[in-house]
Formats: structure tokens, sequence, C-alpha cells
């Protein structure tokens, strides 16, 4: 068996079940993903159409027709990307994975192999070097994790494109290139080109592949002992984290310090990446309670909190059937929820809640926490003491496990 099939044959836990997603552009290393992981599972695709190029939907009949001659079930997603505002990339990404964790849940499926490849993890480092990135950013992405629900793998994380590609051609096996992948304004462009340039002094895709390695197994000690910490001193609080602030201050160098609040504002705002390191560090130099990615930091009585910022929800509203900032909220006697939204509680909303004070939280964290409306009447606060009937749930796994396990 070659070390590409035995990487296919493993790409999952051991008790994982046979049944798979497989997220396919029809790049060559999804589509190398795809043909190797077929022989060994119940391959189900899915390609997201994200409506930025006007090849996109050939392209997604080509992945179809890849499909189709394996035996694999095939779907395609649309996004409306010409809508997107701000790095068209990233938002990209973000509604690439929120669909196919979306067509996963539907599908039954809980375990989803994505096509990245060392080259990946080296630009990915450095485009994160550029942005002055810590431990946690330089560390890499993980090959495998766990995000609202569903099991994400990386399998040939170390293997190079090349690789990959080679595969690919000596098993007569197609695939399409897009030319984003080519347009200098995107930073992954960039960061490619300046990677084929450090091949003259020896940098090149798989070193800093097994550097990004290393730094990962110094970023697992640190969550080691990191984790002791969380497990003792740091409570999830209805969408907030409550921390120990003399524990903190006691037993946290100042590197722990800065690694427990960058998970807890990832955590908490729902965000993929930590706020820019020199943000954080004003707070660790001060620490005074502030505003940060979308979060607030304030002390309350003995604790730190870190909540969610009414200013960053303030205007997010949802049908009661949607998910708002990451929160499902469920009616559990049967009641009309016709016409119902989801908004935070917001300053209107905490005067109608009149044992709000009873709940222990910090006033600015229920002023962000989610409510039911209708029109511009409260129904439900669950979190301010005023459940009336409905449950909050989010979405994301624990604190715990989203930071220390996945």
């Amino acid at each position: 068996m070659s070390d590409l099939a035995t990487l296919a044959k493993t790409a999952f836990d051991p008790d994982a079940p046979r049944r798979v997603g497989v997220a396919v552009s029809g790049g060559s290393d999804s589509m190398a993903t795809l043909h190797l992981l077929a022989p060994f599972y119940e391959v189900h695709a899915v390609t997201v159409d994200h409506g930025l190029r006007p090849e996109a939907g050939a392209e997604a009949q080509f992945v179809a027709a890849a499909c189709a001659r394996l035996g694999v079930p095939h779907q395609v997603l649309h996004w409306r990307g010409s809508e997107a505002t701000g790095n068209l990339m990233d938002a990209a990404r973000r509604a690439r994975m929120r669909l196919i964790g979306d067509w996963a849940r539907g599908q039954g499926l809980d375990h989803i192999a994505l096509g990245h490849t060392a080259d990946d993890q080296a630009e990915t480092f450095l485009m994160r070097l550029a942005r002055e990135a810590g431990l946690e950013g330089l560390s890499g992405m993980r090959r495998s994790y766990q995000s609202d629900g569903a099991h994400w793998h990386r399998p040939f994380l170390d293997v190079t494109r090349a690789e990959l590609r080679q595969y690919l051609r000596d098993a007569g096996i197609a695939w399409v290139d897009d030319p984003s992948n080519s347009d200098p304004r995107f930073e992954r462009v960039r960061a490619r080109a300046a990677l084929a340039g450090l091949s003259d002094i020896g940098i090149t895709a798989e070193g800093l592949a097994r550097v990004v390695g290393h730094l990962a197994q110094a970023r697992a000690a640190l969550d080691a002992g990191l984790e002791l910490f969380v497990a003792d001193y740091v409570v999830q609080d209805r969408g907030a984290l409550r921390i120990d602030r003399a524990a903190f201050t006691r037993d946290l160098a100042p590197e722990l310090q800065r690694r427990l609040l960058n998970a807890a504002l990832i955590w908490v705002s729902g965000a993929d990446y930590p706020p820019r390191a020199a943000k954080l560090e004003r707070f660790l130099h001060d620490p005074e309670p502030c505003t940060l990615h979308g979060c607030q930091i304030i002390r309350h009585g003995a604790y730190l909190y870190v909540a969610r910022e009414f200013s960053a929800v303030a205007d997010l509203r949802v049908p009661c059937d949607q998910i708002w900032d990451g929160w499902s909220l469920e009616a559990l006697d049967g009641q009309d929820v016709s016409g119902l939204t989801i908004a935070a509680l917001g300053p209107s909303g905490l005067p109608q809640c009149p044992d709000w004070r009873a709940t222990n939280l910090p006033r600015e964290a229920l002023l962000a926490s989610p409510a039911i409306w209708a029109q511009e009447k409260l129904i439900a606060a669950p979190f301010a003491g005023f459940e009336n009937g409905w449950k909050a749930r989010k979405e994301a796994s624990s604190f715990a496990a989203t930071i220390f396990r996945r």
C-alpha cells in the first residue's frame, strides 16, 4: 500500500463511522482527497459554488461527473459571494465552512475531510507571521478539530501539493485550476509567491510544515497546563466565561494569561482568529475593563468576565427558528412562535426583566444576551431571569472542548 493510501485509510479516528463527508472544489488537493478516500469509506461529496466566477458552475459539474464515475453522492451548495464585504477570501472561507457544516448535519455526517496540504500549512504560517501572531497562530492548522457539532479532518496536511498532483497524473485524474489562485490581490497568493522565493535559502513548504509541527507540540504542552487551570478556575456562564481573578493573576504567567484570554475571546465572539497581538498586550499591561474583539472584559466581584459586547450584536435580528450569534432558542411549551424574532436583550429589554440582578451576571453581559421579541415587545430573556417557556442553547462545543481538544 502506498504512503498516500495509508494516510487515506487512517484519515479518521478508529471509532469514526465509515460514512464521511469530503469537501471537493475540483482543484488538485480536494480531487486527490476524494479519490484517495473513496476506496476506504462511504464518501459523500459536497461542492460550494461561491458565485464569484462564471466558471464556478462548470467546475461544480466537473466534480459531479467525477463523483458519478466513483459512485459517490454529490451535492452543490450556493453562496452569493458577490454580496460579501471586506476580506473576500476570508468571507468565502467562512461561508464555505458554514454551508458544509449545515450540509453535513443534514446528511447525518459527523466527520468531514478537507484537502489542505503542507503548502497550505506553510502559506498560513507566513501570513500569520506577517500579522505578528503568537504561538497559537504560528502552530498552524490542526490535523483535526471540532466545530459546530462536526469533526473536521485534514488527512494530507504533511503531503505537498506536488505529491498529490503527481498521484493524480499517475492515475489519469484531471483537476481544475482556479485563476484566483494566481491573483496577487489575495494574501494567500502573495504568501505562495514569497514561499517560492524563499527556496533559494533552503526554506520549503515541507520544512516550514515541520517547524509548524514543532510549534504545535510546544502549544500542546502549554495547553495541557492551561487546561488544568480552566478546569479549576474558569466557568462557562450562560455564554460568558467567568475567570477567578485572583487565580488568574497569581497562577498564570503573562504568556498563559494571553493564551487564555485569546481563547476566551475566540469562543465568546465565535471568531476564527484572536485579536491583534498589540490590542491584547495593552490590556495585559493595563488590565482595566475594556472592549476587544466584539467582546467585553469586565471586572465583576471576584471574577473577570469575558462576555459578548452589545454593540457587536445590537443590529442582529433573525427569525426565532434561526441561529442568532451562535445561539438557538427553543419554546418548550408549544406556544405560537410565528412572527417572533431573536435579538439582543439590550437596554430597552433589561428593565422588563425585574429579576435580572438575581442572575449574578454583569449588566453588560445581559445586554448582549439573546432574547425573543414580537416586534418591540419582549417575550422572553432566558439569561435575565425571564424564561417564559424558552431555553437558549449555544451551538458551539464547550469552551474546554473547543479550545483544547479540537
